[in-house]
């Protein structure tokens, strides 16, 4: 079955369809937009079919922390965003040492081998949640003017099409931010909600992923925003009123030059309220998705989601779920399945496991750990609290090896309670 998935994604200017392990020519009455469609995945009624023509159900992980840190992935408590983090490390080591501790964190946290293992898992799937400011000349995880989220999308592209796994592109943290919490990498604010800058930003920044990757089936979709609108502010519901305008703005701009791919729409608060997404009729290629942590992992916990899929029709897909015991997680994932609600588990990787593998912490991480909770309001609390800087960069130094696949503790009973695959 992996053969023939990579083999559609060669369907390129060889002239030829491959569909099914059947070679045929091209009808001369074969547009060339349906011979492009023809190679993505769609969307029919409450299911994703594949180019082969058979359904699709999505199994797989999400890359969380690689291109959007967040701190408990990384033991850190009190700094829980990326600026935070990184604040926190120019403090300790510097701005210099914390710049070559990003690129080289990017450069190995995930790799062709972290891909190809997650392929051999019997995933299909892996959802890349990534910080808008990898697409501007904003600084951020050591670079400026020269940012990379562009080629880090292609190496994935590259590693994905080897290993037969499809990608979901998934803005985490958007343009002033979606949520107005830790998880988004904001000011405490959904200001994209209230910012016409902000708003331009996001369009203009999915408009430029979608031209570059409008040809690419190995993309599944587009997945607009990360949990948008905490549930902590006072004019939640004025807010709410604003998402089916904001996921609209999207798919227009997206639509300009990209009309093969599936867009995905997550519900507020935590993509779990979807009650203010009204219209699923402004697009032919929507899908919703939806996160939960915890609570019991039966259809009536999930009725909401089971629900509202069935009242527009089109399919739901779980883009997060996880942190739980493993007989839970086994009983949730039938439940999925029995509801047809794709899904990808959160994290693939981390600090002590639950998770696809684990990073053991390197020595001396815990003096990170410790300088990162202390009080610093003031330069004389960095100062007073900041430890020796040859151990502090030391243990930085270690943990870009440790954070590599392959010292990496691969985490058997958790990927087999999923129904996956782990080799002994």
């Amino acid at each position: 079955m992996k053969k023939l998935f990579r083999a559609v994604f060669l369907v390129v200017a060889t002239g030829v369809i491959i569909v099914s392990g059947i070679v045929s020519g091209c009808q001369s009455n074969h547009s060339d937009k349906q011979m492009a469609q023809d190679q993505f995945i769609r969307v029919q009624g409450q299911d994703l079919i594949a180019p082969n023509g058979e359904k699709f159900f999505i199994r797989g992980t999400n890359l969380g922390n690689w291109l959007n840190p967040e701190g408990y992935m990384l033991n850190f408590r009190r700094v829980n965003s990326a600026r935070f983090i990184n604040e926190m490390f120019c403090e300790l080591v510097g701005p210099d040492c914390t710049d070559e501790f990003w690129k080289a964190f990017k450069d190995h946290y995930i790799t062709r081998e972290d891909i190809r293992f997650i392929g051999q898992t019997g995933s299909n799937t892996v959802r890349l949640p990534f910080h808008y400011k990898l697409f501007t000349d904003e600084d951020y995880m050591g670079m400026t003017t020269a940012q990379d989220g562009f080629s880090r999308i292609d190496s994935l592209v590259n590693w994905c099409k080897e290993a037969g796994l499809y990608i979901i592109l998934d803005m985490h943290d958007a343009p002033g931010g979606q949520t107005g919490d830790n998880i988004d990498d904001s000011y405490g604010y959904p200001w994209l909600f209230e910012s016409e800058a902000s708003q331009k930003r996001y369009c203009d920044i999915w408009k430029k992923i979608a031209g570059r990757y409008k040809n690419e089936p190995v993309i599944l979709g587009y997945d607009l925003l990360n949990e948008p609108i905490a549930p902590y502010f006072e004019n939640q519901d004025e807010l709410n009123d604003q998402l089916n305008t904001i996921y609209k703005i999207a798919v227009a701009a997206i639509r300009e030059v990209d009309n093969n791919h599936i867009i995905l729409l997550g519900g507020a608060q935590w993509n779990g309220n979807f009650r203010p997404l009204t219209d699923s009729k402004f697009d032919d290629r929507i899908m919703y998705t939806c996160h939960r942590y915890g609570g019991n992992p039966t259809p009536e916990a999930i009725q909401n989601f089971i629900a509202f899929r069935d009242s527009m029709n089109l399919p739901m897909y779980m883009g997060e779920i996880g942190h739980n015991t493993n007989e839970w997680m086994a009983e949730f994932c039938k439940t999925m399945e029995e509801n047809n609600i794709g899904w990808t588990f959160w994290p693939y990787k981390k600090m002590n496991g639950s998770s696809f593998v684990s990073i053991t912490p390197p020595e001396n991480w815990d003096v990170i750990v410790r300088f990162s909770e202390a009080p610093r309001s003031s330069y004389k609390e960095i100062r007073e609290a900041r430890p020796d800087q040859s151990i502090s960069r030391k243990a930085m130094t270690d943990f870009i090896e440790a954070c590599k696949f392959k010292n990496n503790v691969i985490q058997k009973e958790y990927i087999r309670a999923l129904g996956l695959h782990a080799a002994e």
